[in-house]
């Protein structure tokens, strides 16, 4: 979802996708091998008058292992002022298989979580940092979540699209298994 509002939205969903997300069954995908630098991506679809320009999104460990905490930084310049009434409508699949769409209120998901942020969300650059604790019990599945925020005269904020793939390595011990 990333200035100050698609951080909030973003990482401010990032729990609440984590519980939902890590709660589904496995896929029946067969393993693939896929090397730990692309066991999670991530693809900026936003677009260049949105009001959020994103600049990076990194996880640290990398890539995020199952019972462990991720922490997730992103950065990024809010264009104009955010407020109440913004929302991030979030598709989430496992394979082609859709698990999860639903439309989040990004103001109060920040209020519930706590988070450093809140609305409004003044014009500025932003760089954001969240901890997210991965359950052991994520099922070995790629999930593709994403994300696309808006304000609450309906303009594009932000969107971006997610890939972690919590599948197991064949000859690989250290994946959070």
């Amino acid at each position: 979802m990333l200035s100050r509002l698609f951080f909030l939205g973003l990482f401010v969903l990032q729990p609440v996708l984590a519980s939902i997300i890590f709660q589904q069954q496995p896929s029946s995908d067969p393993i693939a091998l896929v090397p730990e630098s692309k066991r999670w991506h991530y693809t900026n679809c936003t677009a260049p008058e949105d009001i959020i320009e994103l600049y990076d999104i990194a996880v640290s460990p990398d890539p995020p292992l199952r019972g462990e905490v991720l922490t997730v930084t992103a950065s990024g310049y809010v264009k104009e002022r955010l407020e109440e009434g913004m929302y991030a409508d979030v598709l989430v699949k496992v394979g082609l298989i859709k698990i999860l769409q639903k439309r989040f209120d990004v103001c109060e998901e920040a209020r519930n979580a706590n988070a450093t942020i809140q609305c409004p969300v003044e014009p500025g650059e932003y760089s954001i940092v969240q901890e997210i604790e991965l359950p052991k019990e994520i099922p070995p599945a790629a999930f593709k979540a994403s994300v696309v925020a808006y304000n609450a005269d309906d303009a594009p904020v932000v969107c971006v699209d997610l890939w972690i793939d919590f599948r197991p390595q064949p000859g690989k011990l250290g994946l959070g298994l």
